[in-house]
């Protein structure tokens, strides 16, 4: 698929489950959120047969999120079945607290690739982040997911001022030197009611706080040619990565949409402009009619997002509910 800028659609975001057993400061209030009813979430089938259409109109790569995705009962299941569609690239978007138990099943069921949320690896400041997660957890989930095969294993730290930018950024770099773990650091991005403005922290100063401690060296990344730009240190088995979604926005290469759990179709992470997809797909259409609703949809992706073309303060859905 080819948006009116020239630019290939050939990814999809799909979240499965806008649930979470975490509350992230910079994701959902910790009061939480009023859920979306089960009924109006995708069901097993409607989310197989998005992904074989999507497939046939030029998607090559799905990444599966949330909400925490292992949350979804049957997870497992549902992946074996995407699995199974032939895509170049299936991967999934996690927190990490319940690989321990699903790693291995993950991987039997067809899945190679994972990202793991990971903002500290301080105990205290980790459960001050996620006001419900316990470090161990996730640490134990990584290993697991090392361990059955899982490769690239990719970390993803959200950073912020004042929080974990400083020495969690050199404990979090360290983790690439003795594996092949992939960190990487991204800009926090104020979406939804939570109001993070004052905790933003530009690539550039992150780099530069990293450089103090160590040399980093220009590479290629592990797998793609996602936003990331990527270095190593020396000698390291991983790669350190910068994802910049705000201070050097990659709009004019984004090559993705998103489906959220309730089934709309999300073109830009920061547009609420969104197309029910859910709508047609309970409508008894033909695949065909659903291709063209697609396609029509994509005519109206944006050339840039809302922070570069102005300004805008609060988004009517939280992180959780979107997809990442």
């Amino acid at each position: 698929m080819t948006d009116l800028y020239g630019r290939n659609i050939d990814y999809a975001r799909i979240s499965v489950t806008d649930r979470c057993n975490y509350r992230c400061v910079y994701c959902m209030p910790e009061e939480g959120v009023n859920f979306i009813p089960h009924k109006e979430i995708l069901s097993f089938e409607e989310i197989v047969r998005i992904i074989k259409i999507l497939k046939e109109l030029g998607i090559k790569k799905i990444r599966l999120t949330g909400g925490e995705p292992l949350v979804r009962k049957n997870i497992v299941e549902l992946v074996g079945k995407i699995t199974k569609i032939g895509l170049d690239d299936v991967s999934l978007t996690t927190n990490g607290s319940l690989l321990k138990i699903y790693a291995e099943d993950l991987f039997k069921s067809g899945l190679r690739r994972l990202n793991i949320s990971l903002d500290t690896l301080n105990c205290e400041r980790f459960a001050n982040i996620t006001r419900k997660g316990t470090l161990i957890d996730v640490l134990e989930g990584i290993e697991k997911a090392i361990a059955v095969g899982f490769n690239p294993v990719k970390l993803n730290v959200v950073v912020m001022k004042g929080i974990n930018d400083q020495d969690d950024l050199i404990a979090l770099a360290n983790l690439t030197i003795d594996k092949e773990i992939h960190v990487r650091f991204i800009e926090i991005m104020p979406i939804g009611d939570n109001d993070q403005k004052d905790k933003f922290i530009s690539c550039e100063e992150i780099k530069d706080n990293i450089s103090k401690f160590f040399k980093l060296e220009s590479t290629k990344g592990p797998f793609g040619n996602g936003p990331a730009e990527y270095y190593k240190l020396k000698n390291s088995k991983g790669t350190i990565g910068f994802i910049s979604p705000l201070s050097k926005h990659f709009c004019a290469k984004c090559n993705r949409i998103r489906i959220t759990s309730d089934g709309m179709i999300r073109l830009c992470l920061f547009s609420d402009v969104e197309y029910n997809l859910k709508e047609r797909l309970r409508s008894n259409l033909t695949d065909d009619e659903i291709k063209k609703f697609i396609l029509e949809t994509l005519s109206f992706k944006p050339k840039g997002h809302p922070y570069i073309q102005k300004a805008r303060e609060i988004y009517h859905r939280n992180m959780s509910a979107i997809g990442g």
